[in-house]
């Protein structure tokens, strides 16, 4: 009797699960747990654009600190540089400067030299710049000499913006060669834009940039994937209300990439003369920024995509009147909406899809 207990205290057994009801709950529970994860990452992704504000890294003028640095050191001073920074290699070259790749407290540093005493004034003029304009925006500032005519900056190993599309082809950067990305890029480009045209001197030119390479090299791409401008040389000011406008170089400019008002407007029955050349203003930044935005969009899934919700400001800054064309607050507040809502989009699309 107590036996038959025993064993109806044991009960009928468990039926088995069918192994396509497991694996249907499994499905179940990853696309739940992918939908949050996604729904995570859209909402805690940093949407907003970059601005002229100072950067966590910034310090008081006339100090740095960059990489894994704590505290913030004076700018090094001429006997610092010729006792404590020890040359590499030459690693670039352009009409002012040559850079080397240095060593500062092995931390790999670059280091600018006047290339000939002609260009004394632009290289001046450039490191008076870099001096000024210490922000997020532009190259970390590490120390000068003038008597030795040197310049010590971040080093920045992924180099100049015209080296990207070889970067993003490698391997280990394939995950951030996407319109998201690149996009970033096009707004920190735009960002630098803005912060010259309303920098603390005023406004600000961008004249070294006479084709689409030359603009380029002028930028560095950073291990973080943002930009910072490099070459300050040719930054002439602009003054409205004075009527100080600008005129980039000595000699007659060509192409469709630098701005209307920049070419020679009198014909080719007439030889070129700087004297009766006009002047213009910032506005010419502005022209050139779908081309530079067209290059950094480059032609990844989606980037055709950004330039259709693009083309109508882009449309704008190529604009004949130079009146007519936005300022780089009204294209940087666009790039931001297209951003936005482009990632509403494929969020929403990922939630259909789950």
């Amino acid at each position: 009797m107590e036996k038959k207990a025993q064993d109806s205290r044991k009960g009928a057994p468990h039926r088995a699960v069918p192994p396509a009801v497991g694996l249907l709950f499994s499905m179940a529970l990853m696309n739940t747990l992918l939908y949050f994860c996604l729904d995570w990452f859209f909402i805690s992704c940093p949407r907003s654009a970059p601005s002229s504000a100072p950067s966590s890294a910034h310090c008081p003028h006339g100090h740095f600190r960059m990489g894994q640095m704590k505290n913030c050191s004076p700018w090094l001073s001429c006997e610092e540089l010729r006792t404590e920074v020890r040359q590499l290699k030459r690693v670039g070259e352009g009409a002012v400067k040559r850079v080397f790749l240095s060593e500062w407290k092995e931390r790999k540093v670059a280091l600018s030299r006047l290339t000939s005493l002609e260009m004394k004034d632009d290289f001046l003029h450039g490191l008076r710049m870099l001096k000024t304009l210490q922000s997020k925006h532009v190259v970390t500032l590490l120390g000068y000499c003038e008597e030795d005519n040197t310049i010590l900056t971040e080093y920045h190993p992924l180099g100049s913006l015209s080296n990207l599309e070889e970067t993003l082809n490698l391997s280990k950067y394939h995950s951030v060669n996407t319109w998201q990305h690149r996009l970033q890029l096009a707004m920190n480009y735009v960002a630098i834009i803005q912060y010259l045209h309303h920098s603390p001197l005023g406004t600000l030119v961008m004249c070294d940039s006479s084709d689409l390479s030359k603009t380029l090299s002028q930028y560095l791409l950073t291990s973080n994937f943002s930009i910072v401008v490099n070459d300050l040389d040719a930054l002439p000011l602009v003054n409205h209300s004075s009527r100080t406008f600008v005129k980039c170089g000595h000699r007659e400019l060509h192409g469709d990439f630098v701005a209307p008002e920049q070419l020679w407007p009198y014909g080719e029955d007439m030889p070129f003369d700087d004297d009766l050349m006009p002047s213009y203003d910032e506005k010419i930044d502005i022209w050139k920024i779908p081309d530079v935005s067209s290059f950094l969009l480059g032609h990844v899934e989606g980037s055709d995509m950004v330039r259709f919700h693009l083309f109508d400001i882009h449309k704008a800054c190529k604009s004949q009147t130079p009146a007519e064309r936005p300022t780089a607050r009204e294209i940087l507040d666009t790039y931001e909406k297209v951003l936005n809502l482009l990632r509403e989009t494929v969020m929403s699309q990922t939630r259909e899809m789950l």
